[in-house]
């Protein structure tokens, strides 16, 4: 999928930008900025894209998305039904790494911040009771006036670069796509999105993007850092999950609905993709205990 460059407002008071959203389609698209993106979803779930990364987010989640790393929040259906009872409730914060001024972060007293910054680009997700007590105070940054705004936002990165996180994105990825190649990206990964519940063949992908299979193999490899029948699966994995927590179907349905054509493939690549077997994953969001997801 192309990542399209967005470009963030702000208004002439501010030097960032900060908002409320409440609609599910607000960039419901895999985009990147040069802004550092802060998040905090206080409703709402979904799927996740991240650089490299696929899985879920769920109400109460923060993250933290490092300047020019593609991104692409991709709401449940269930609250795109209008009159449903589904809502979405989202604050977020964008900034340039240097709009406090070209030398502010190499003071020595920042190098927190400054570090904190470096890891974001790989995107950073705190543990969910760590997410919603920094979460509530971002919620309370739009109400203030502009150099609160600020000082506030100096808080929030410092008390996350001292908050235990895990990384999105893995340690090799870069958003490395050519002009050129942006295209191809972007067919691949719509095709894919909308059909992984099927059986897509080498040739029949390949097809899309306009390459021979033995190219394709090499093409996505090397600008994914994964193969495409490992993307595919982590695609449909992440079905999986909604569809676990949902819990309106058996596992065995779930299995087959997802993409997966028999059931020891289901239960391989969904621990190897979450460590966990399908019922695991399921009793332990029931349980509330999401941390341990």
């Amino acid at each position: 999928m192309k990542p399209q460059l967005l470009q963030v407002s702000k208004t002439p008071e501010n030097s960032f930008s900060t908002r409320r959203d409440t609609e599910p389609d607000i960039n419901n698209r895999w985009h990147y900025h040069p802004e550092v993106e802060l998040v905090y979803v206080k409703q709402g779930s979904g799927t996740l894209y991240i650089g490299d990364h696929i899985g879920r987010f769920e109400a109460g989640e923060l993250v933290l998305i490092g300047s020019n790393l593609p991104h692409f929040w991709q709401f449940d259906e269930a609250y795109f039904n209008k009159g449903g009872k589904q809502v979405v409730d989202v604050f977020v914060i964008h900034f340039k790494e240097n709009f406090w001024g070209d030398h502010f972060m190499e003071l020595p007293e920042n190098n927190g911040i400054k570090n904190t910054l470096i890891k974001a680009k790989r995107g950073i997700r705190l543990t969910l009771t760590k997410s919603r007590q920094i979460g509530d105070t971002i919620a309370q940054v739009l109400s203030l006036d502009s150099f609160k705004k600020m000082i506030k936002l100096l808080e929030l990165l410092y008390e996350i670069g001292n908050t235990d996180g895990e990384f999105f994105a893995s340690l090799g990825f870069q958003n490395s796509f050519q002009e050129s190649e942006k295209d191809r990206i972007d067919a691949i990964y719509n095709y894919s999105i909308k059909n992984f519940s099927r059986k897509i063949t080498l040739d029949e992908i390949a097809a899309i993007a306009n390459i021979s299979p033995n190219s394709f193999c090499r093409f996505f490899k090397s600008r994914s850092r994964k193969t495409y029948s490992t993307f595919i699966n982590e695609l449909r994995v992440g079905q999986a999950c909604k569809l676990l927590i949902d819990n309106k179907l058996t596992v065995k349905e779930i299995c087959f609905t997802s993409g997966f054509h028999n059931f020891a493939s289901f239960h391989k690549y969904f621990k190897k993709t979450t460590g966990k077997t399908p019922l695991n994953y399921q009793k332990i969001f029931m349980s509330g205990n999401t941390k341990g997801l």
